[in-house]
């Protein structure tokens, strides 16, 4: 298993537009080869930024390379840059590979 995130530092006060600007994308993961899941997760407020992260999880690494490089993928994040920034600073990855589940 794979589970690959994204966490996004968003204005305070932008989180509204945010989470509408995630819900109105075209989701295309499903049609992806070793996809199992997504969440949009929201974290903890600090002065500045909420803190949000995306949540993918995949049967294998090489299952979430295939979608970084997939048609999917540009369909899904074509127009993400949007209009005005919502969130601090670009967008930091983390991917992680289970060592144990149950």
């Amino acid at each position: 298993m794979f589970v690959a995130m994204n966490r996004f530092r968003v204005i305070r006060g932008a989180e509204a537009e945010f989470e509408a600007t995630w819900r109105s994308r075209e989701r295309r993961l499903g049609e992806m080869a070793g996809f199992e899941t997504f969440h949009l997760l929201k974290g903890p407020a600090h002065e500045e930024y909420t803190l949000y992260a995306s949540h993918t999880v995949w049967a294998a690494e090489a299952d979430f390379a295939a979608w970084t490089r997939s048609e999917q993928f540009r369909a899904a994040h074509r127009g993400a840059g949007g209009s005005r920034p919502l969130y601090l600073g670009q967008p930091h990855f983390e991917g992680f590979t289970s060592v144990e589940g149950i």
